[in-house]
């Protein structure tokens, strides 16, 4: 199934949907293998126009490369997803990658190249292993700052001690639930963006593996999502699950073409 509206030929795409249905380090709940599937399955409702740009999303040259087959070896995994990614950057098509567990944007921040990474999350990310496992979703934002020169964390409530030391220093910003909604983005350079389905509050969004109470609506993770988008060079989606009745594949589904709607309407 491609994701609905995704109707481009590859050689005329302006963005490009790709699957990465990794799912080897979570932690809680495991399934974001079946992310990508339901990301697509329930998007089928949403209407093709958008009444605020005035714009089709199947007028966007959106194309679904399908999804890149995932295996038990992450560091090779990523090693490939990486070369799918660069292809496009190098054709000048905008990834929309689509995890799979968080550890997939390491691959998307490598490829891109970027100057910011920002990212909805619950968590901070910063950890430099976990349980012994240098690839796992809890480290992406500290892999984010080996390429990146600023890291903005949007609606964490959560990490460790040692996180939270990190997260101090002159090259992360963390914004808090509470002060999302009055955030405004201010970048010099390129934007990577990520979207863990976890920044959300698990009542809006319970399909994802280590949810966390007290997270961000609907609205304010989208009014993000269109502030940064004209900004950005590379769009994810992570952390969607099965172990729910489609709310977080719903909402994963929407802020994606809120993100494509929003970087169209600004070139």
């Amino acid at each position: 199934m491609s994701f609905p509206g995704a109707t481009s030929e590859r050689p005329a795409a302006d963005y490009a949907v790709v699957g990465a249905p990794l799912d080897v380090s979570t932690t809680f709940q495991p399934g974001t293998r079946f992310g990508p599937e339901r990301v697509r399955r329930f998007a089928r409702t949403f209407d093709d126009y958008d009444h605020r740009t005035g714009l089709l999303f199947t007028d966007l040259a959106v194309h679904d490369h399908g999804d890149v087959r995932a295996w038990d070896d992450a560091a090779e995994y990523l090693d490939f997803l990486e070369g799918v990614l660069a292809d496009l950057h190098d054709e000048a098509t905008v990834p929309l990658l689509v995890g799979g567990e968080h550890t997939v944007s390491v691959a998307g921040v490598r490829a891109a190249d970027p100057d910011v990474f920002v990212c909805l999350d619950a968590h901070l990310d910063l950890r430099a292993e976990y349980d012994g496992n240098p690839l796992s979703h809890a480290t992406v934002t500290r892999h984010a700052l080996d390429i990146v020169d600023e890291a903005v964390i949007l609606g964490a409530r959560t990490g460790s001690e040692e996180e939270w030391d990190r997260a101090s220093e002159a090259d992360v910003t963390v914004v808090a639930p509470e002060d999302v909604v009055d955030w405004a983005p201010a970048f010099d350079g390129e934007v990577y963006l990520s979207v863990d389905i976890d920044g959300a509050d698990p009542a809006y969004a319970p399909g994802t593996g280590t949810m966390e109470p007290f997270g961000l609506t609907p609205r304010e993770m989208r009014d993000v999502v269109r502030a940064v988008a004209p900004d950005c060079v590379a769009f994810d989606l992570v952390e969607v699950n099965d172990r729910d009745d489609g709310q977080a594949a719903s909402l994963g589904g929407k802020l994606l073409r809120e993100f494509v709607f929003s970087h169209a309407a600004s070139e």
